[in-house]
């Protein structure tokens, strides 16, 4: 597996918000982590980031504990993380926000020819490189988080909430770029709210609620599994 998460526990100063929860996801897989508001699903990712540590349990990536390594470290290794609601630099051109997410060795060697091949995957940002990030559509700007993201060279990227507040069009994008992603041999761990739309897309899913993982399973089988409702609908 390229990402094992086993057994992490994580709190809050002292409030505990996720509980002995495992999760994996293999080189070039679409996996999504689902749950209701609160359930801990972007928690998760920010573990495995190192935005907040784990109080219990370990990660390993590329077969390497990586649980106690900085940030900068676990993106030198190969983990993209696309935070919820973009966090473009937005008196920043599109651009210059796209060359910040290659500042690690290899991807700073690398810059100007994943730059060309970011500009292929998203021609409307090769079209748009010296507009400010600001004056873009909140979908252009989930593309160009998404695309610094992968300026990184990413083994995984991990996106959250990556369709909250497009339009459908603009949905039916991003859903074909995560596959062409996907198909370069990147792995994508995405959180999501609309259950249909993340598992038509995903391999694997994870559910959890109120910080346990509640199932797991194939994206077919939890699409016609009553657990899964139950979680959502009660």
């Amino acid at each position: 597996m390229l990402l094992q998460v086993n057994n992490i526990d994580v709190a809050y100063d002292e409030f505990q918000v996720i509980w002995n929860v495992s999760i994996s996801i293999d080189q070039g897989e679409m996996v999504a982590l689902l749950g209701p508001n609160g359930s801990g699903k972007s928690t998760i990712l920010n573990s495995i980031s190192n935005l907040i540590q784990p109080t219990n349990g370990e990660v390993l990536f590329d077969n390497k504990k990586i649980h106690l390594l900085p940030t900068y470290m676990r993106t030198k290794l190969g983990i993209s993380h696309v935070l919820e609601r973009r966090r473009v630099f937005p008196f920043l051109t599109v651009k210059q926000n796209l060359l910040l997410g290659a500042w690690n060795g290899e991807a700073k060697i690398q810059k100007e020819k994943t730059l060309d091949e970011v500009y292929i995957m998203f021609p409307i940002l090769s079209d748009r490189s010296n507009q400010l990030a600001h004056t873009m559509s909140g979908g252009e700007q989930q593309m160009l988080a998404i695309a610094r993201g992968l300026m990184g060279i990413p083994k995984l990227l991990m996106v959250d909430e990556p369709f909250l507040g497009l339009s459908p069009k603009m949905i039916e994008k991003i859903k074909e770029i995560f596959n062409d992603i996907v198909n370069k041999g990147i792995a994508i761990l995405f959180v999501e709210q609309n259950v249909k739309l993340a598992l038509k897309m995903a391999d694997r899913g994870y559910v959890l609620e109120s910080g346990h993982l509640v199932i797991e399973g194939k994206s077919d089988y939890l699409l016609n599994s009553e657990k899964l409702k139950k979680v959502f609908l009660g």
